[in-house]
């Protein structure tokens, strides 16, 4: 504590010195842009003409730094500078150790007793987990799956992609934002496995040469054999198809679309008449038309009397003979 205030009023005397004097000196260069990664360096340039007294970095409106020509001023040890010479100009360096997300803003350089002074902007950048959930992973060969890469805590969510060291015929990935989560992302991989091998789900950092990766094994099986039970339910299945259709096919071709039942003519039957050695009476039907087929009589056992149906023709003809 006792170091800091004795650096400040160093500050003080100097910059009451400058202002009584007066200068012409400028800022040639101030720094430029910078993206990093949290807990990293951070490094800001700032060129100023011979003749400078003080230098004063400030990070979002306060003075962190402050660089004479003898010696910097520092008040937080996160914060250092450098000195280099070029071409009779000065650069002042000024380093943030450690780079935190609050450290995220503008950074200023400016010259006491000028009316110039220079910004940049530090953008943080936080890389965060990734992980694949189920770890090493066991599939069936030639059956397809998802693989998921979850990336958590990021800023900004990072650009995921696959490094796929599988034989597979086909793969493809999408990756989109986690829901309800704007530091993370979710990538799914979509993959049909002929053998084993490994699967890496690799996060880059936009606008960072920085990326994080994980790897997992693959192993492929052959599927799963149908059990004996399942198989014989297959069969009845098909066997109980096949009678069916059989069934259906019978009845189908069966069917006599030209018979007519002569049942409700049987009370319609002539009485019988005697004659010598035979009688014989005819039915028709309504129309009277005559029979013009061949008479197909079957004689049985003498003393029997014998019936004789005639077939020849859709029209019903009934021929009754007694003996």
């Amino acid at each position: 504590m006792e170091g800091r205030w004795k650096g400040i009023s160093t500050v003080l005397v100097i910059l009451a010195g400058l202002a009584a004097s007066g200068s012409s000196y400028q800022i040639i260069e101030g720094p430029k842009n910078a993206t990093v990664l949290e807990g990293s360096e951070a490094r800001f340039n700032c060129t100023v003409s011979q003749g400078w007294k003080l230098i004063m970095w400030a990070l979002n409106g306060t003075v962190v730094l402050s660089i004479t020509p003898s010696e910097p001023i520092i008040t937080n040890d996160r914060f250092t500078s450098a000195s280099y010479q070029e071409g009779g100009n000065s650069i002042s360096e000024m380093i943030i150790h450690d780079v935190q997300l609050r450290d995220a803003g503008h950074i200023k350089c400016s010259l006491q007793n000028s009316d110039r002074d220079a910004s940049a902007f530090l953008s943080v950048q936080v890389m965060g987990a990734l992980l694949i959930p189920r770890g090493n992973l066991v599939v069936a060969e030639d059956e397809p799956c998802n693989v998921t890469c979850h990336a958590w805590g990021w800023i900004p969510p990072p650009g995921i992609s696959w490094d796929i060291g599988v034989p597979v015929s086909h793969s493809s990935y999408h990756s989109v934002p986690e829901p309800n989560s704007t530091q993370s992302a979710v990538s799914v991989l979509t993959l049909t496995p002929q053998g084993n091998g490994t699967l890496t789900c690799v996060a880059t950092m936009k606008g960072l040469h920085a990326h994080k990766s994980v790897t997992v094994n693959l192993t492929v099986v052959q599927p799963p054999l149908e059990s004996s039970y399942q198989s014989e339910i297959r069969k009845s299945a098909s066997v109980k198809t096949n009678k069916e259709t059989f069934e259906t096919n019978l009845e189908s071709g069966s069917e006599n679309l030209g018979y007519r039942s002569d049942e409700p003519r049987t009370a319609k039957l002539a009485s019988f008449a005697p004659v010598s050695s035979e009688s014989s009476v005819q039915e028709q039907h309504s129309s009277r038309q005559p029979y013009q087929g061949p008479d197909r009589r079957w004689r049985g056992p003498a003393g029997r009397p014998q019936v004789s149906f005639s077939v020849a023709s859709p029209r019903t003809v009934r021929n009754v003979t007694l003996v």
